[in-house]
């Protein structure tokens, strides 16, 4: 029988429309996840159309970037839906099913050579780039980590979670990062309520919140930290920072698939573990959990070593009040808002150019 109180299924123009708006799953009373097929289509989407909004751009132009995988798709299919051209400087870690995907819609790939180093990987991309643009001029450069233009697109993202949580006191969760995610979406979500907490999660080994003097190459490569500064991490925004390790981002990765037959990536899993234990600490609240992408790219590296991996249960973080006492394989710290450079360990640190 017809249920003619149902709401019709949506028909969509473009799979950018159908891929972007995530699936929303109560893991717990005040723990939701937010699902993604790939969560950078709202940035990609956001900042193509405001450019050729604004005559940045124009239909028919290349525009060239830097990816280590999701947003690679995300602005090829950007592209594809708005009439660009689409080059990307891809990291060793882009796989040859992503790749595949790419040159498919049209993408020209330039693939770095193979790196156990994130800082050489992330140079080279960025050498290449400005290599691209001496010789192309008329290409525009997306520069997803230092441009605002891709915190945009994540006001849509507030609005549904807005309708769909309402009268909910919100803590986002997830990983920093390029920071536009996360710096994105909380920025909006205090246009409603300013009392929004946002808490981050970084890999040891990432300069963003100062644990590069830790070496974690497995988790750092999945692309919740980096070598290099970003502009786009807005560091005032965030309440707390957790750093976890790779093997603790691995049990919990697996754990939620195990505990909630959910398939999701390296970084969906860090930022549930510590959602988890932030939800425990602060039950009031409902707890958003920023799931960038699914598991398939990690299947290798993570999942098919779910016999090793430890139980999430048993895991929790050191809480520290000083990056001075920062160390794997778990730490917590409130950063209380503070702005870049206030909270620094008291050895010198590397000031990096802005590629």
């Amino acid at each position: 029988m017809l249920d003619h109180n149902a709401t019709a299924p949506q028909v969509h123009e473009h799979v950018t429309d159908a891929i972007k708006t995530p699936a929303l799953i109560r893991l717990t009373p005040n723990t939701v996840l937010v699902r993604f097929e790939t969560l950078k289509v709202y940035a990609a989407l956001g900042a193509v159309r405001h450019l050729l909004d604004t005559g940045a751009v124009r239909p028919g132009q290349t525009v060239v970037d830097s990816s280590s995988g999701i947003y690679a798709l995300a602005l090829a299919l950007a592209c594809h839906r708005y009439g660009l051209r689409c080059h990307i400087v891809a990291s060793t870690t882009v796989d040859d099913t992503m790749r595949a995907q790419l040159e498919v819609l049209g993408v020209t790939v330039d693939r770095m050579p193979p790196s156990d180093d994130l800082r050489l990987d992330q140079s080279r991309r960025v050498a290449r780039v400005r290599e691209l643009l001496a010789g192309r001029p008329d290409m525009h450069w997306m520069r997803q980590y230092h441009d605002p233009v891709h915190h945009l697109g994540y006001a849509e993202l507030a609005d549904l979670l807005v309708r769909a949580l309402p009268g909910e006191s919100l803590t986002v969760v997830g990983s920093v990062g390029t920071g536009a995610s996360t710096g994105g979406l909380t920025r909006a979500l205090r246009e409603h309520d300013p009392l929004v907490r946002l808490v981050g999660v970084q890999p040891f080994g990432s300069v963003t919140f100062g644990s590069e003097r830790f070496t974690d190459p497995d988790a750092i490569i999945a692309g919740i930290g980096s070598a290099i500064h970003f502009h786009n991490v807005h560091h005032e925004l965030y309440d707390r920072i957790h750093w976890v390790d790779f093997r603790h981002a691995m049990a919990a990765t697996i754990g939620l698939l195990r505990a909630h037959a959910v398939f999701a990536g390296l970084s969906t899993g860090a930022a549930h573990l510590v959602a988890s234990w932030e939800a425990r600490r602060d039950p009031a609240r409902t707890h958003v959990v920023i799931g960038a992408d699914t598991g398939h790219r990690y299947t290798e590296r993570v999942f098919n070593r779910h016999r090793e991996a430890l139980d999430p249960a048993l895991l929790a973080p050191v809480v520290i009040t000083s990056l001075e006492d920062l160390a794997p394989p778990w730490a917590a710290m409130d950063w209380a808002r503070r702005p870049h450079g206030s909270i620094v360990p008291t050895q010198e640190r590397r000031k990096d150019p802005v590629p």
